[in-house]
């Protein structure tokens, strides 16, 4: 959805206010901050994985009043007076195709600078495309990268806590460029060891090998050193596959996938298939 777009189309905002923001990454890597919010309205309803807009005020590039961003709710807790949402912003910056000079992203950069007591504007929330199979043995695929994975945290928090006695295969891939660009396996927020049934839940991690090598590359690579298994679940009819993350990351899946399937034809054929079953979801973002 463009600004112009959302200002002709969505009229509702809500008011919430930062209770607290904390950088997870070292000051040597990129910057991803859990961001805390309150909004004193107990009747607005969020659940973990849905997404919110996010509304920072302008002016801006192109004459646009504001700019509007999504993000995916990485947990949510409410109680009588209102309800607090936890936000995972990576701190994000983008190369301007003509002048090859580099600038802010306008949201990820308001939200990272915001502090404790400063009002932030949302919109929505959205519904959540990762819903959680009625049957308690269907095999759970989920890829991602980088905070693109903020929508698993939550899923996985509600499967366990909704339905501990999960029998399928619960399988979470995810790449970063570095060993501290994993966020849910550093000390600060260790949530595969804390949260999730290590029975039927597991996390494979990849990441890149090289200077030039990124987060989607990671992914790929760490796919293909599972590469038996990714298959087997992909072609099983009980499996459920969620996509999550930057677009290349996609992109780097669907090669993969059509290199096991042995041409791009046929992965398109059998992902057309678990799109008319309901069993593929995508959230994903340039």
């Amino acid at each position: 959805m463009s600004d112009i777009e959302f200002e002709q189309g969505v009229n509702e905002t809500t008011e919430a206010v930062v209770q607290a923001s904390t950088r997870i990454t070292p000051e040597s890597t990129a910057e991803v901050r859990q961001i805390m919010l309150r909004i004193d309205e107990p009747a607005i309803y969020f659940l973990e994985g849905q997404t919110i807009g996010v509304l920072t005020p302008g002016p801006h590039p192109f004459g646009n009043k504001s700019h509007h961003r999504y993000y995916t709710i990485a947990n949510a807790k409410g109680d009588d007076s209102g309800v607090e949402l936890e936000l995972l912003v990576r701190r994000c910056f983008y190369i301007d195709d003509v002048s090859g000079e580099e600038y802010p992203g306008i949201a990820s950069h308001h939200l990272c600078n915001a502090r404790v007591g400063d009002k932030i504007t949302l919109t929505g929330p959205y519904k959540s495309p990762f819903r959680i199979p009625t049957d308690k043995n269907s095999n759970l695929l989920m890829l991602g990268t980088g905070t693109g994975i903020a929508p698993f945290r939550a899923f996985l928090r509600r499967l366990y806590d909704e339905r501990q006695d999960w029998g399928g295969k619960v399988r979470l891939y995810y790449g970063a460029r570095t060993g501290t660009d994993m966020l849910y396996m550093n000390d600060l927020n260790n949530d595969l060891a804390t949260y999730y049934d290590q029975k039927t839940f597991q996390a494979i991690q990849g990441l890149s090998k090289g200077v030039l090598s990124d987060e989607a590359d990671a992914l790929r690579d760490g796919i293909d050193a599972h590469a038996e298994e990714v298959w087997d679940l992909v072609c099983s009819p009980n499996t459920h596959v969620y996509l999550a993350g930057t677009k290349k990351a996609a992109a780097a899946f669907e090669a993969g996938m059509a290199r096991l399937a042995g041409s791009d034809a046929q992965w398109q054929s059998i992902k057309q298939g678990l799109i008319e079953d309901r069993r593929w979801a995508e959230l994903t973002y340039a």
